[in-house]
């Protein structure tokens, strides 16, 4: 495997998942989820957990390249594999801890169904983009 490639691929996953998180919690949902905060008492998020969510989404998109990386000799390399890596890592983090979390915080279910939606194509065009500059050793 060629890490140097897995972590620029994975860069490049993880810069379009921020922006797909940005434009899916700000734009699409935001007003939603601020008045759910508001609604049950919430804190805003603030710095230490933007930082740490837009650093752990840069992670992520490491693991999404290394993910179509070891699966890549068995499937073939290719758009996809890459969206099979992406649905493994979207059902882990969007339909898993999103229904989880959904039904532990009694989160509106239309903004839920709404993310799990967005997680869908976001994970796909991101970790398809991470493979793309993903070459072997």
């Amino acid at each position: 495997m060629n890490y140097g490639r897995i972590v620029l691929g994975g860069l490049l996953a993880g810069l379009i998942m921020n922006i797909g998180e940005f434009v899916l919690n700000d734009m699409v949902i935001g007003a939603q989820m601020k008045a759910f905060m508001t609604e049950h008492g919430f804190k805003d998020p603030g710095t230490n957990f933007m930082i740490a969510a837009v650093g752990l989404t840069f992670v992520l998109g490491i693991v999404a390249v290394w993910l179509y990386a070891l699966i890549r000799p068995r499937l073939g390399a290719g758009p996809k594999t890459a969206a099979l890596a992406a649905l493994i890592l979207w059902f882990a983090v969007y339909v898993y801890c999103g229904v989880i979390n959904g039904i532990l915080f009694s989160f509106p279910t239309n903004a839920l169904l709404i993310g799990i939606v967005w997680g869908l194509v976001e994970y796909i065009i991101a970790t398809v983009a991470g493979a793309w500059a993903y070459t072997e050793a």
